[in-house]
């Protein structure tokens, strides 16, 4: 794995849980092992394990392992390990980019940016998707043509809980049914994860980035994404969203064509082969304003 963060500071790794992910992915007795693996139910029964109180005890040993700064956090006595992991952040650790022009980042994770082509195509690593096969919708996959899919996705270490990154009136939420594959990128060079995996989405209607479409990929382990709302709602930039229970999982943007500017390093970044460590509230893009040539009317970018 590849990451870098905002400051330009590089961490290159293969963990213990890399090295086994990417056995069950390219080796012939582990892709025996993943047809299992992805399937619902086997989400749904770690859930039922995951929630149960005696899970409570492998909390301190996951926490240490995963280097994670519980200073960040609530403080309270996790009932199992699934509360662990819906833990809540203390007030103020995740602080918003200032200026109601600016896009922030809706969670805590590795972003990458890809450019959606004219045909609405697009490639996440190797693997190339179609946003068809994103949504299951042609008539709503051509409202991003041109623009862009802003990747992020969450491990274990990270908060999961994710809130919006505008102000804007949020559609009904669509539901896709699938199968669990991880998120980890070792998954993605051998299938098309996104493409497969369950998912829910939902429109953004904002008055500075257009229409945002806002996707929340379930993964391996994650048998629940938790949403707030089903129905139209009026919300507000930085309001809590949802959360995913236990489980590596993974949040999409699709910006429409010419109403961001994300940031240079993001994209650099991606072009480069690194994903970038963002946080929730941190600024990743601002509004893209049409250009003006003396006297002469606005000409949209």
């Amino acid at each position: 794995m590849k990451y870098i963060d905002r400051k330009g500071n590089i961490t290159i790794e293969e963990n213990s849980q890399d090295k086994l992910i990417r056995h069950l992915y390219t080796d012939w007795g582990g892709r025996l092992c993943l047809k299992l693996l992805i399937r619902p139910f086997v989400s749904r029964l770690a859930g039922v394990v995951l929630k149960s109180r005696v899970s409570a005890c492998f909390v301190p040993g996951f926490a240490a392992r995963n280097g994670i700064d519980m200073s960040d956090y609530e403080e309270k006595k996790y009932s199992s390990y699934n509360d662990f992991f819906t833990r809540k952040i203390k007030p103020g650790a995740r602080p918003l980019a200032k200026g109601e022009n600016i896009l922030v980042s809706p969670c805590d994770g590795k972003l990458s940016v890809h450019r959606i082509g004219a045909d609405s195509g697009f490639f996440i690593k190797d693997t190339e998707y179609t946003l068809e096969q994103l949504l299951r919708s042609p008539r709503l996959a051509g409202k991003y043509e041109d623009g862009y899919a802003v990747v992020i996705r969450l491990t274990v270490d990270n908060y999961h809980h994710y809130c919006y990154p505008a102000e804007g009136v949020q559609s009904s939420t669509v539901s896709l049914a699938g199968c669990f594959h991880t998120v980890n990128p070792a998954a993605g060079e051998q299938y098309p994860i996104y493409k497969e995996n369950a998912r829910e989405y939902a429109l953004l209607q904002t008055a500075n980035f257009g229409t945002i479409l806002m996707m929340e990929v379930g993964a391996m382990m994650v048998g629940k994404i938790r949403n707030r709302y089903k129905t139209p709602h009026k919300v507000n930039r930085g309001e809590e969203k949802g959360y995913f229970e236990f489980g590596g999982s993974t949040v999409i943007l699709l910006l429409q064509h010419g109403k961001v500017r994300l940031d240079y390093d993001l994209l650099e970044n991606t072009e480069n082969g690194y994903e970038t460590i963002v946080r929730m509230g941190e600024r990743i893009g601002e509004q893209k304003l049409p250009k003006r040539t003396g006297k002469n009317p606005v000409i949209p970018e």
